[in-house]
C-alpha cells in the first residue's frame, strides 16, 4: 500500500516535472509570453477572461471555436454542479482501497460567481478566444487556494478544462504570478481525475503521445451539449445553428433555449439575456 503511494506520487512529479520543463522551453528562459486576454468580470481575488486560444490557426478553420455561443444561466449552473473530482489512485491502491469518492469541482458560491460570467463571456467570446477562469481563497498572506481551468465551445461540444482544484499556492516573493497568469496551466502534480454527471453525455477523447507524456488525459471533459438535452430534458437546451460563415463552416452563433420559454430571438450582437 506504501509502495504503491510512493508510486504514484513519484509519477504525479515526473509528469509535472516534464510539464514545467516543456513550459521551460516554450517561454525561452526568463522570457514570458504575453497572451492577449479580455476581461469579463474580475474582483481582487477572482477573474473570468477571454483570451486568445494557442491551439487555434488561423490558417485551419476547423480548430476555431463555435463562438460567440449563448448558453442560458439554468443551464451554466448545471453544468457545473455536475462537474465533480476524483483523487487519482493506481490500480493496486483500488485493489485494496476502491475508487476514491467524487466530490462537487465548485462550491456553491463558486457556481453564484461563474455562472452568470461564464454565460457573458462564452456570448463574447471570438472564434480565436477561449474563456478562462480563475477563483481564489486566502489561507495565510502568502498562501491561497486556488481553482481555475478554461472552457470552449466547438460546435455542440462544450470542452471544459479544470487545471487546478482547491490547490495550495505559494505567492512569490517577486517575479511573475503564474497562477494569474496561466489558470489552466497546473501550479503543482495533478492528482485528481474530472468528471461530468450524467456520464453518458461525455464524449471519449484521443489521447495523443504528448497528452500522455503531460500527463494530461483527464485535464479536459467534452460535454455533448445535444445529449445533454436529451437525457436531462430540464434543462431544455436546444441548440441552434445561426449565421453559419461560409469560411470555416462553424457556426458563429448557437443559441440554447431555457426550459418553458419561447425562442430567444436571434442575436444581433455577442451578447446573451440570461434567464
Amino acid at each position: 500500500m506504501g509502495k504503491a503511494s510512493w508510486v504514484m506520487r513519484e509519477q504525479r512529479r515526473a509528469h509535472y516535472s516534464l510539464r514545467l520543463f516543456v513550459f521551460g522551453i516554450l517561454v525561452g528562459g526568463c522570457a514570458i509570453p504575453h497572451v492577449p486576454s479580455r476581461v469579463v468580470y474580475e474582483d481582487p481575488t477572482n477573474f473570468v477572461r477571454l483570451e486568445t486560444d494557442p491551439q487555434v490557426r488561423r490558417e485551419q478553420p476547423e480548430t476555431r471555436h463555435s463562438h460567440p455561443v449563448a448558453i442560458s444561466a439554468q443551464v451554466m449552473d448545471e453544468i457545473l454542479r455536475g462537474l465533480s473530482v476524483q483523487v487519482h489512485r493506481a490500480a493496486i491502491q483500488k485493489l485494496f482501497a476502491g475508487e476514491a469518492p467524487r466530490q462537487p469541482a465548485f462550491r456553491d458560491d463558486e457556481i453564484t460567481i461563474l455562472t452568470p460570467q461564464l454565460v457573458e463571456a462564452l456570448a463574447r467570446a471570438s472564434p480565436e478566444e477561449r474563456v478562462t477562469f480563475y477563483l481564489s481563497h486566502p489561507r495565510t498572506s502568502i498562501k491561497r487556494e486556488i481553482t481555475s481551468g478554461g472552457l470552449y465551445v466547438r460546435e455542440d461540444r462544450l470542452h471544459f478544462i479544470l487545471g487546478n482544484h482547491q490547490n495550495v499556492y505559494s505567492i512569490p516573493a517577486y517575479g511573475m504570478v503564474y497562477d494569474r497568469r496561466y489558470p489552466t496551466m497546473p501550479t503543482a502534480p495533478k492528482g485528481f481525475d474530472l468528471h461530468f454527471d450524467p456520464e453518458e453525455v461525455v464524449e471519449e477523447q484521443e489521447v495523443t503521445i504528448w497528452t500522455r507524456l503531460l500527463g494530461r488525459e483527464k485535464d479536459e471533459i467534452v460535454i455533448n451539449l445535444e445529449k445533454l438535452r436529451i437525457k436531462s430534458p430540464s434543462s431544455s437546451v436546444r441548440l441552434n445553428e445561426m449565421n453559419r460563415p461560409a469560411d470555416n463552416g462553424f457556426p458563429s452563433r448557437i443559441v440554447c433555449y431555457p426550459p418553458n420559454k419561447s425562442a430567444v430571438s436571434r442575436l444581433s450582437s455577442p451578447s446573451v439575456s440570461v434567464t
